[in-house]
């Protein structure tokens, strides 16, 4: 599933962007292409520094996620194919 796919399924209305499960969805996808560029670009100290504060910033909207809305939590873990 695309990440598009995904914000369509976990958005609650068609200008939903500001939602937990959004945002980790967006996130998810920042985080995989920043990944992306760092293989090829090992010494990119600054894509380095924001890669680690986007990963930061996902796992506190999980922990969010995971406190108030544990079957959306679960849902998005599996989803994503990210680890508990």
């Amino acid at each position: 599933m695309t990440s598009i796919d995904l914000v369509k399924k976990y958005q609650t209305n068609k200008k939903d962007t500001g939602s937990a499960e959004v945002q980790v969805v967006l996130l998810t996808a920042k985080i995989a292409d920043l990944a992306r560029h760092l293989k090829k670009h090992a010494k990119d100290s600054d894509s380095r520094r924001g890669l680690l504060i986007m990963v930061g910033k996902r796992r506190r909207l999980l922990n969010y996620l995971r406190k108030g809305e544990p079957k959306i939590y679960d849902k998005l873990i599996k989803d994503l194919g990210l680890k508990k």
